[in-house]
């Protein structure tokens, strides 16, 4: 039988794969940009290429025009035909240039080129169910992770997140013995730490190489004298009676998520609190079918899923598990109450007594 082919249909879906395969081809020139630091250069002022070129330290104008041109054709900085120049917004700023900004987002790209990377060994499970162990999928996944959320925790851990908690953040300041699992490189506990100077903290990761990332972290920030790093299976942590134990977008890429929830009961004191911080999704798959679940469904396909498959259990929560999922996970552990404390654009927050 015959298929119709419904024009309009046809040429707007067109339209999106145009969008979605300038997007992806984006990836390589933004984070040539960056590494060049033309972004950076850029912010100071309206520029030609070749004094855009100059700028970024005597770069070649050839190459400099046509990465403004291909910029200027995303949307990413804006072009002037008459003057020939080029220029970045302020809010364009924020995304490329600033660093602090919630919605700095180089990281992405350098996610992204990691996925790409790894692609050949996620096929290979597709095929065989087996997993990648984090690390192993690409030269520094835990680099890119670790830039992608930095600027969510920046923005958000001290300010909303820590207060949203039930009574946590006074005792914080009095002073109290925090545990970090799946701290990765150390963005979120020295942050805490940096806020909550009378209290302790302990960062946990199972990945060693991050863990000595986060160790120069904090040596650079002068915080060795009261926050330690220490490579750990969340399972495994020996040291116990923490009043408040954090986690951070790590607990659905666990093997036995349930495992670690039980554990988590055991290394609490009487009374503490774990706040978990997850990618924000839905009660259901149709929830997510939306800008947010898109980026986190791709990442998880290719991130997430394998990461849990490669442990022990390989439950395979993935980034999108949803509320009454993780809960459940959760309250095997032994926990009585779990709650949503507050949520944004990206996360939401759980805490588990």
């Amino acid at each position: 039988m015959a298929t119709t082919i419904d024009e309009a249909k046809l040429n707007a879906f067109v339209g999106k794969m145009l969008g979605d395969l300038g997007g992806a081809m984006s990836v390589p020139t933004v984070r040539l940009g960056m590494r060049l630091g033309l972004f950076e250069a850029l912010q100071q002022g309206p520029a030609t290429a070749a004094e855009l070129a100059a700028r970024a330290g005597g770069l070649h104008e050839r190459y400099v025009r046509e990465w403004a041109l291909a910029q200027s054709a995303n949307g990413y900085i804006d072009y002037d035909p008459a003057a020939e120049r080029f220029n970045l917004s302020p809010e364009q700023a924020m995304v490329f240039a600033v660093p602090d900004s919630p919605v700095y987002l180089p990281g992405a790209f350098e996610l992204v080129a990691a996925m790409i990377e790894a692609e050949p060994k996620v096929e290979e499970c597709f095929r065989n169910g087996s997993g990648v162990r984090w690390g192993d999928h690409a030269g520094c996944l835990f680099c890119a992770t670790g830039a992608f959320f930095r600027p969510g925790y920046v923005n958000n851990i001290v300010q909303a997140w820590i207060p949203a908690l039930d009574g946590v953040e006074a005792r914080l300041r009095e002073g109290i013995k925090v545990a970090d699992v799946g701290c990765g490189v150390g963005f979120s506990t020295l942050l805490m730490a940096e806020a909550y100077p009378e209290s302790r903290f302990v960062g946990f990761d199972f990945h060693e190489p991050s863990i000595e990332e986060a160790r120069r972290h904090a040596q650079s920030h002068g915080l060795g004298d009261r926050v330690r790093f220490e490579v750990a299976k969340a399972k495994e942590i020996a040291e116990s009676g923490f009043d408040l134990v954090t986690m951070y977008d790590c607990l659905h890429d666990m093997g036995d998520p349930r495992g670690c929830a039980a554990h988590m009961r055991r290394i609490l004191a009487e009374g503490g609190s774990w706040m978990i911080v997850e990618p924000v999704a839905g009660d259901s798959p149709a929830q997510n079918m939306n800008p947010v679940g898109r980026l986190y469904y791709n990442a998880s396909t290719m991130i997430c899923i394998p990461t849990s498959l490669d442990q022990e259990v390989g439950e395979g929560l993935g980034a999108q598990a949803g509320e009454p999922r993780l809960s459940e996970v959760i309250r095997d552990g032994g926990f009585a109450t779990v709650r949503r404390a507050t949520e944004g654009p990206f996360n939401m927050v759980l805490e588990a007594r």
